[in-house]
């Protein structure tokens, strides 16, 4: 009986930087605009370009002890759009996933919620793009259900996040998502893109409260603004770049020995009070009040 064995080259497109075995747990890289296999519903994403921008401020980054990148989902520039453009069409996300029950209660069931509870919940999210290649648990739809697998999202991903900055959907596919669970040693599939390191992926943590106002970049006019939680952009405005000094009077520091060109003030010291001797005050005159004199009217001359 002969033992025949079967040879496959991997695609150049695809990824295996991991080196595992392929009994291990899987990592699937996800191209920002991609819908990847079993979509919950059509893309909905206006804007999946990844920016051209520098990665954010490495003050956003903290390093865990098992050499994973988190950052905070408040953190001012963690995430990127447009001015004014949300980067992905809520109430068109609502149409799809209320359209079909299966779906929607999957999702829901993967969100916490309740299938009813779904437009309130996904118009409480808010559009933003991913600034740097994101860790998450996504998870498709499949036989009437949702499936979870571990994902790493492009930066410029378009995706909506919650309150307290976690990505919640990805915009592509309308996949719901959740914090990643450990992929140590996880084979690696997919497609990757020239830009990707698995050193620069990050995690997001949730904020410690609710976010009022999400800091974001817009890479196509280099400017920074806030975008109110809950809000698709109608409200966004304009605000200075994370860390800036703006408009503080310049320090005057005063030298303790004096230029030679510059002219010095002599202060003399202070003159020692002379006393005189003391001058006793002539006292004013009392005012004397003299009682009117009244005279006795001079006497009649006598008559003879």
């Amino acid at each position: 009986m002969a033992l025949v064995v079967f040879l496959t080259r991997p695609d150049k497109k695809s990824a295996d930087t991991s080196g595992s075995d392929s009994t291990g747990p899987e990592l699937l890289l996800q191209p920002a605009a991609a819908a990847g296999t079993a979509p919950f519903t059509q893309s909905t994403a206006k804007d999946s370009s990844e920016p051209a921008s520098a990665s954010p401020m490495p003050s956003l980054l903290s390093s865990g002890t098992d050499g994973t990148s988190t950052a905070d989902g408040s953190a001012p520039g963690l995430y990127g759009g447009t001015l004014k453009v949300s980067s992905c069409d809520v109430e068109r996300q609502i149409d799809f996933l209320t359209g079909d029950a299966a779906k929607a209660k999957a999702f829901a069931g993967v969100e916490g919620i309740e299938p009813s509870e779904i437009p309130a919940y996904l118009r409480s999210l808010t559009p933003v793009q991913l600034r740097m290649d994101t860790s998450v648990t996504n998870h498709g739809f499949k036989d009437g259900k949702a499936t979870a697998f571990q994902s790493v999202l492009q930066t410029g991903t378009a995706v909506l996040v919650g309150d307290r900055g976690e990505p919640r959907v990805r915009c592509a596919c309308g996949n719901p998502l959740q914090s990643p669970a450990p992929a140590q040693n996880a084979k690696t599939t997919g497609q990757a893109w020239p830009s990707y390191d698995p050193a620069k992926v990050v995690t997001v943590a949730d904020a410690k409260k609710d976010v009022d106002a999400f800091v974001l970049y817009d890479a196509q006019t280099d400017q920074w603004f806030k975008r109110p939680r809950g809000d698709t952009g109608a409200t966004d405005t304009l605000t200075n770049r994370p860390g800036s000094v703006t408009s503080t009077p310049p320090t005057t520091t005063h030298s303790a020995t004096p230029s030679p060109h510059s002219s010095t003030t002599t202060h003399s010291p202070s003159p020692t009070p002379t006393h005189s001797p003391s001058t006793t005050p002539t006292p004013t005159p009392t005012p004397t009040t003299t009682a009117p004199t009244t005279s006795a009217p001079a006497p009649e001359p006598l008559t003879s």
